[in-house]
């Protein structure tokens, strides 16, 4: 898809939603924490009505979260495999990141309660779904394999294409990766009315429409968001 093609896919056949937030921090070790909603006190505003791109934490304003994804050790060791990824499965390597930055702040380790796993959070039941791992896999050995940033990777950009063949839109693809395939069915094939949902879609887009406005200055066409706008989804 050509630069102008890609903006535009995601200017025009991504339903609009209300103007969310993105709060964040880096840790100690420099890693990126990013949070739909001010989680505790660390959090900073980064993205939103009141913020400009910026690293979170920091006061200064001299670099922003655009630089951090594109300067961060963390982030430019994974490079080779979102080019990989991409390659293999035919999805943009800023939609990756940007799934990735709200996912997991880029944290390979990061497990949630709900035992999502890794860089792209991944169940180890939608990871046997989409991934093509054996049905007799255990999930304790998926969750091992998932920890793998490559095999993290490769099966999250595997999962997120099917869905976006499936359903034909990017918006309604996140959805399914967020609420689940059949939240997206009980919609009639559309953005379901989950808040959570709806604001978890609206960051990685959100984010998503900022890196391709860095790749590509002189094509952006513009993107409005409108709708409801609530806390992540924890998985």
């Amino acid at each position: 898809m050509s630069p102008s093609a890609t903006l535009a896919a995601v200017a025009l056949a991504v339903p609009t939603l209300a103007h969310a937030e993105l709060w964040g921090y880096v840790d100690g070790s420099g890693t990126a924490h990013l949070a739909p909603t001010q989680v505790d006190s660390r959090y900073h505003l980064v993205m939103g009505d009141a913020a400009q791109l910026r690293v979170p934490g920091k006061t200064d304003g001299a670099g922003g979260l655009l630089t951090w994804l594109e300067f961060a050790p963390e982030v430019k060791s994974l490079q080779p495999l979102l080019r990989e990824a991409a390659a293999a499965h035919g999805v943009d390597i800023e939609l990756l990141k940007a799934i990735i930055a709200v996912e997991s702040g880029f944290n390979a380790k990061a497990v949630s309660p709900r035992g999502a796993v890794g860089l792209m959070q991944l169940t180890p039941i939608a990871a046997q779904h989409y991934g093509g791992f054996a049905a007799n896999e255990r999930p304790a050995a998926l969750r091992d394999k998932l920890l793998d940033p490559r095999t993290n990777i490769l099966t999250g950009a595997r999962m997120l294409s099917t869905l976006t063949r499936r359903f034909g839109r990017i918006d309604v693809a996140l959805a399914a990766w967020n609420a689940g395939e059949s939240a997206v069915r009980k919609a009639g094939g559309e953005m379901p009315a989950i808040p959570e949902t709806q604001a978890h879609v609206h960051l990685v887009l959100e984010l998503y429409w900022a890196l391709l406005q860095a790749r590509m200055p002189g094509e952006r066409t513009g993107l409005q968001m409108h709708g409801a706008a609530a806390s992540d989804a924890s998985r």
